[in-house]
């Protein structure tokens, strides 16, 4: 959960998975801004194979491409815009957000957050690093992941989120460098994205179960939100 906080519940499986195309489309359509030949854009390349590898259909992904890249004659214009704060019980939260409308976005977010705090540039960003998050399996029986991490030039490893799943992290410019290393290691890619890692994450332990719940209520009203891309919480589960 100290990396990229993700809903535990899958009854909402659907859904998720409707919301997940959106905003993979639109990292997609911001990524081909660069260009629309994933082999000579390393941004577009991983998230094409994040988007395969989740099942977006092949017309989707390569309408965002030709959307994003200026094929289709229509005007795409999303801002990033990074919001920073704490959900309730003093979690330090960094959210990413792409949009099309800034003031929406502004506006959503003070309401979301009137149940934590919504902090000014800077106020909790200094508590975070920002890194490149590999989220990656054992391809082959026996692979060794910190061997892995320091045959691929990773800086660190730890198990992810998901059974059988390891979180690779380096540094943000090592990100596709590593990302295209890891298989000759072993490991296959899940997913590759740059984000925030907590440099003092509270202790989920530490929150009675009643005060766990509001957080991770919190956490999921932000993640629903059209606009935010990532929500990056410093709460180690």
């Amino acid at each position: 959960m100290g990396a990229q906080w993700k809903a535990k519940h899958k009854d909402v499986a659907a859904n998720a998975k409707g919301r997940l195309f959106g905003k993979l489309a639109k990292d997609i359509m911001v990524a081909a801004r660069h260009g629309a030949d994933p082999s000579a854009n390393a941004r577009l390349r991983l998230v094409v194979e994040q988007a395969r590898k989740v099942s977006m259909p092949k017309d989707t992904l390569e309408r965002a491409i030709k959307k994003g890249a200026g094929l289709t004659g229509e005007a795409v214009h999303f801002e990033h815009v990074i919001y920073e704060g704490f959900a309730p019980h003093r979690v330090p939260v960094m959210v990413e957000c792409l949009t099309d409308n800034v003031n929406r976005a502004a506006s959503d977010m003070r309401v979301l957050f009137r149940k934590g705090q919504l902090g000014t540039s800077g106020s909790v960003a200094w508590d975070f690093d920002h890194v490149g998050i590999i989220e990656a399996e054992a391809a082959t029986a026996g692979a060794d992941a910190e061997l892995a991490a320091i045959e691929a030039g990773a800086q660190d490893v730890e198990p992810g989120d998901e059974d059988g799943t390891m979180l690779f992290w380096t540094d943000p410019t090592d990100l596709d460098l590593v990302s295209r290393a890891l298989p000759a290691q072993g490991f296959r890619v899940l997913t590759a994205k740059l984000g925030y890692r907590p440099k003092n994450p509270v202790d989920a332990a530490s929150l009675s179960a009643e005060a766990l719940e509001e957080v991770e209520a919190f956490l999921a009203a932000l993640d629903d939100n059209e606009d935010v891309q990532n929500v990056f919480a410093g709460l180690n589960a």
